[in-house]
């Protein structure tokens, strides 16, 4: 009998619990919907005023002229730039740091390093961005002769920086997960530590090494403070990686406090947050894609 009370009250405890997570759940996308319907909803009226292919590939962005200008291909060339040369920077390092944690530090080593990871993870974007902007910034412009040192590359470094820890952590977790048979049998045959890695640990551990690129690289895209106060502000087509350059989230930042609510310069800081979202959501459709090959690769190998 008490056990079979027991038994009910344990199923009853796992249906309550099974609610609550598919309630949240069901909050999590509803919200997200409503999010990209309101998204939606401000941004497409533009198109009644501008042909989308114009808007796309405009290469004047003037939307205080009379009649206005609406043409975000500067933002878009800016926002690539940044988050590709952020990611050159961001990979190398965040990936040599898990490998090392993960791999060769001693014990005591390595929690100090993920502790000093973890606190860069937890810094402020504000605080990289003033950071740029007073002290890397001036550096830059004294030391190569810059008209300005607010620039393309001061942007990525500082996105690098707070990738990095993103990119690291997760790949640390990666590679921790692969099987330590693995590493044995490597062993096992001769191989040295160092050929391990490179041909065993790295190899298995791919499919959570994109996820961790995937996201350090989403953080750069969608970064906005950062960007704001230290790519230099310049709606133009950069002509090399030391001029200034505006991504979209900084222009939209910038801007809506001074665009008159439901105007044109409304709807068009509205419609350059679909192109951002769209460009994002189609980098995470490609970059999902990798992941499950390399997880499709890894299950055929074993």
């Amino acid at each position: 009998m008490d056990s079979g009370r027991r038994a009910l009250t344990s199923r009853a405890r796992e249906i309550i619990i099974k609610n609550i997570f598919a309630f949240f759940a069901f909050l999590s996308v509803l919200f997200l919907g409503l999010i990209v319907l309101f998204l939606f909803r401000e941004g497409l009226p533009l198109f009644k005023e501008i042909n989308p292919v114009q808007f796309l590939f405009g290469s004047s962005w003037y939307p205080t002229y009379n009649p206005p200008e609406y043409g975000i291909w500067p933002l878009i060339v800016g926002s690539v730039i940044v988050t590709a040369l952020s990611c050159l920077i961001a990979v190398p390092f965040g990936l040599c740091c898990a490998v090392y944690i993960s791999e060769i530090a001693p014990a005591r080593i390595k929690e100090i390093l993920k502790s000093v990871i973890e606190l860069l993870a937890g810094l402020p974007s504000v605080v990289l961005g003033f950071f740029g902007m007073v002290i890397l910034g001036p550096w830059m412009q004294e030391t190569f002769d810059l008209p300005t040192g607010l620039n393309i590359v001061n942007a990525s470094i500082m996105l690098a920086v707070m990738a990095i820890p993103t990119i690291s952590s997760i790949s640390e977790d990666a590679l921790y997960a692969v099987p330590r048979d693995f590493k044995e049998a490597s062993y096992a045959l001769g191989a040295t530590r160092y050929e391990t890695i490179l041909r065993v640990s790295i190899p298995a551990a791919l499919s959570g090494i994109s996820t961790a690129v995937i996201l350090g690289m989403s953080r750069a895209i969608g970064e906005t403070m950062v960007v704001l106060m230290v790519a230099g502000g310049s709606a133009a087509v950069p002509r090399g990686i030391f001029d200034s350059v505006r991504p979209m989230p900084a222009s939209i930042a910038a801007e809506m406090g001074e665009a008159p609510f439901g105007g044109g310069h409304y709807h068009a800081l509205f419609a350059t947050g679909i192109v951002l979202l769209l460009i994002t959501l189609l980098f995470n459709l490609i970059a999902d894609r990798i992941s499950r090959r390399f997880k499709e690769e890894g299950s055929g190998t074993l």
